[in-house]
């Protein structure tokens, strides 16, 4: 059988080495130890779930234990693909219930690749459970589930790594080295940010029976039931703000978190928004097409732009990040930067840096991000790092939490039509009692809302 776990020192030996350097320290080689195998589990195991398993498997020493996933004809396919990814061959154990796959097994690491709305309840269990764990992004939908999450990861003393991966991504590490921290750009005074891509699903599909091998009310869990039309999968699901936060939640959530990072930025001060449906008003999908959101802090305002229909300003960065200083101008994207100097100083451009080479199974990986795949196995390494040396990892919950909560506000100030200002510690709006209502949203029955004073 073929394998394809990679040797943890000559990953690190490789063109990432630097990177990994920056991240670890001066021993990033031998910061993990070479003698122990992580016990794994992932719960969800769709297109990004797998991705995260995949680079995670690349990177370290794993034994995939266990897989959960409602969709029984996915999860068969899951086992039998990452059977042949990991080391041992071995088929995980398969579970419909996550809660099941927690009781069952001890395990050091739960990858979580759901839908948003199951975000926090798993991550919570997780840590409960005795587990680190990597959660995707936005960590959730409302912003007192994302206080629960920081909460548990506390109490219960558990790295727990976001997938907001470009803080991991070579060229945007560099980008921040070099140019902001270096200098380059000045005084820093105002970020735009922007998506354009159309990944809005305007589609209307009819009523349909849920198949067998597919458990609809498991797959619900604590979110609106809507009718079924459909499997949820491929994006369907980010369709709907019952399961997410829209495309400001999936998108903007990274590059805010990108610019915070870059700029050392914690909560805004203020936070507004405008936008809804202004062009597809016949799809059932309930996200707005169209929205402009402003975070403000301290004399620096990020703005988020999205559209999902007609064409980007910039067609190099449809989905990007602009940092402007007084010197000169950083245009930063998942695929590329640009330095761009105010007068005769010398431009400097950089492209994502692609692994193919020495990952040649990236290239028959189905759906895989090639531009992403380095990112995502620097990440993990992080991840593995903080866990060995019981600190945060650079995708620590409180920054996702922040980063997360802030879009999710961006939204309710677009609904309500006014900017808000978020309190993280008395945990309200202030001074708008009806928004402070809306910071947590009512679960569908049986299941409970975490409380971030009860975990």
């Amino acid at each position: 059988m073929k394998t394809f776990n990679i040797n943890r020192r000559n990953f690190l030996k490789g063109a990432a080495a630097t990177l990994a350097m920056s991240h670890f320290g001066a021993n990033a080689m031998d910061i993990l130890n070479p003698n122990k195998t992580y016990k794994v589990a992932l719960i969800g195991t769709g297109w990004y779930g797998k991705s995260d398993l995949f680079r995670l498997i690349q990177v370290a020493s794993v034994e995939v234990i266990a897989l959960c996933d409602v969709d029984k004809n996915m999860l068969k396919a899951a086992g039998d693909l990452v059977s042949k990814r990991q080391k041992s061959g071995k088929v995980p154990k398969l579970y419909g219930d996550y809660r099941k796959l927690l009781a069952e097994n001890e395990l050091d690491i739960v990858l979580i690749g759901t839908p948003d709305h199951w975000h926090s309840l798993m991550m919570i269990d997780a840590v409960k459970a005795g587990a680190n764990v990597y959660v995707q992004k936005p960590i959730s939908v409302d912003v007192m589930e994302g206080e629960a999450m920081v909460a548990a990861a506390r109490k219960y003393n558990k790295v727990v790594q976001v997938g907001t991966q470009r803080k991991s991504t070579p060229h945007l590490i560099e980008a921040k080295k070099n140019i902001v921290d270096g200098g380059l750009l000045g005084k820093i005074k105002h970020v735009e940010m922007c998506c354009y891509y159309s990944m809005r699903n305007n589609s209307n599909p009819p009523l349909e029976p849920v198949p067998d091998f597919f458990d609809y009310e498991m797959w619900t869990g604590p979110a609106p039931m809507r009718p079924y039309d459909g499997l949820p999968h491929i994006r369907w699901w980010r369709a709907f703000m019952e399961y997410g936060n829209g495309i400001t939640g999936d998108m903007c959530v990274h590059m805010y978190d990108t610019a915070r990072w870059m700029l050392g930025l914690g909560w805004p001060s203020k936070i507004s928004a405008v936008g809804g449906i202004y062009i597809n008003k016949d799809a059932k999908s309930n996200i707005s097409d169209t929205q402009t959101a402003v975070f403000e802090h301290d004399e620096l305002n990020c703005v988020w732009t999205h559209r999902s229909w007609g064409n980007a300003p910039d067609p190099d960065y449809p989905w990007a990040l602009f940092l402007y200083g007084e010197k000169g101008t950083l245009k930063a994207s998942t695929m590329r930067y640009d330095f761009i100097p105010i007068g005769k100083g010398e431009t400097i451009h950089k492209d994502v840096v692609f692994e193919k080479e020495k990952y040649p199974e990236d290239l028959t990986e189905e759906r895989i991000e090639l531009n992403a795949a380095p990112a995502t196995r620097l990440h993990m390494l992080d991840f593995l790092g903080a866990i060995e040396n019981k600190t945060r990892p650079v995708a620590d919950i409180h920054e996702g939490h922040i980063s997360t909560a802030s879009c999710i506000i961006a939204n309710l100030s677009m609904e309500l039509g006014r900017p808000l200002t978020y309190d993280p510690i008395k945990k309200e709006i202030v001074g708008d009692k009806e928004a402070t209502t809306r910071l947590s949203r009512k679960y569908r029955d049986p299941w409970k809302h975490p409380d971030y004073r009860k975990v």
